[in-house]
């Protein structure tokens, strides 16, 4: 009697069992009323993949951009923008309750958010001769491979300008070459000729080509950063390198340049090329442009530096709301978006998957007018 009564609760139990709806399976969401509640603590914590433990890109980054559009007719604002971590990493798994959107210091409802990976214009920058023959040997070993690994993360919407620069900036391929055409454009590339190196009057031309791209938009130069005779000055450029929306990714080559002229001695006369102060001068063009500066020791660090800058410059947060202020026009609005637990209000706790904290960087503008589309 007592062998069947367990049997029969055995059975009993593997039946409720089985009865009992599956609420997690292979990532999937929770499913039932108990969703809400463990998905809000779920939200109390972000875990993060864990991301290098330093940045590829040298020097400071300058503040990265952020894009708002206000739709008069619906009140509609979205907002673009970037978090990072303190390397420059982008912050994945941060969830739609994690983001707090005041708008002139009034919480924002019915926030929604997704993540962009945008299609983008590249003007690919490359440096193609100058005074020595011997570093223009390596500038045409090392240029071609260099500029061609491009293609291999752009998509089939991005848009790519290939450009060269020695004593005049020369268009190889425009933007509307389409992608199975610029393969072939860096078979062309040789070791250069004797020319001046007019990198500040090449990189001012292509910022001012770039004021006519639309969307996301940024300059790719892979140069050594030293300029022999232009008309423009290193100051010119830094301004207008400022006041542009366009940020600028430097690939330097001074140090690879620097090991090869080192072969030839002291008495050579590239001997005397302050390659310090043109690495230096690379980074402040990213810094104050919103690009990063990447120093090149290594062609094998080449598909990470591109895809940093693919990452830097095409994700975003998408943030949008329907603003709580009832007009459709007046003067600029103040946004803050901070980044917090939805049970308790406090800054989001956020670790890698060793479960170590991870601070957090918001870019986003501080105001928008409401009478149109905006950016920063």
């Amino acid at each position: 009697m007592k062998t069947t009564t367990r049997l029969s609760l055995a059975s009993s139990l593997v039946l409720i069992l089985f009865l009992i709806p599956l609420t997690w399976s292979g990532g999937l969401p929770l499913q039932g009323p108990k969703a809400s509640t463990q998905q809000s603590g779920q939200a109390s914590q972000v875990t993060v993949p864990n991301r290098p433990a330093s940045p590829l890109y040298k020097g400071e980054q300058g503040k990265q951009r952020s894009e708002i559009k206000f739709t008069p007719s619906s009140r509609t604002v979205t907002v673009k923008l970037m978090v990072e971590d303190p390397n420059g990493y982008f912050l994945p798994n941060i969830r739609r309750e994690n983001f707090a959107v005041y708008e002139d210091e009034v919480r924002q409802k019915n926030v929604t958010v997704e993540i962009e990976h945008a299609p983008i214009s590249v003007a690919l920058l490359m440096e193609s001769g100058g005074r020595y023959h011997e570093l223009n040997k390596l500038l045409g070993m090392k240029i071609p491979p260099a500029g061609r690994q491009l293609l291999d993360v752009v998509g089939r919407d991005d848009k790519i300008a290939i450009l060269k620069y020695d004593a005049k900036l020369e268009t190889l391929a425009d933007f509307n070459r389409g992608h199975e055409a610029l393969d072939k454009v860096f078979d062309q590339l040789a070791t250069p000729g004797f020319s001046e190196a007019n990198f500040y009057d090449a990189l001012l031309e292509t910022l001012n080509r770039m004021r006519e791209v639309s969307g996301r938009k940024a300059i790719i130069v892979i140069s050594s950063g030293v300029d022999t005779f232009s008309k423009a000055n290193y100051q010119q450029i830094l301004q207008t390198a400022q006041d542009s929306a366009t940020p600028i990714y430097t690939i330097g080559l001074g140090r690879l340049m620097e090991q090869e002229s080192a072969i030839y001695g002291a008495t050579a006369p590239f001997a005397r090329i302050d390659w310090n102060t043109a690495e230096k001068q690379l980074e402040m063009l990213a810094k104050v442009s919103g690009g990063r500066a990447y120093v090149l020791e290594s062609d094998v660090a080449i598909p990470a530096i591109y895809d940093d800058i693919m990452e830097n410059l095409r994700v975003r947060y998408v943030i949008t709301y329907l603003s709580s202020n009832a007009a459709t026009s007046g003067p600029p609005r103040k946004i803050r978006v901070e980044l917090i637990d939805p049970r308790t209000g406090d800054t989001l706790e956020i670790r890698d998957s060793n479960g170590k904290a991870v601070t957090a960087r918001i870019f986003v503008q501080e105001n928008y007018s409401p009478s149109s589309a905006s950016g920063s």
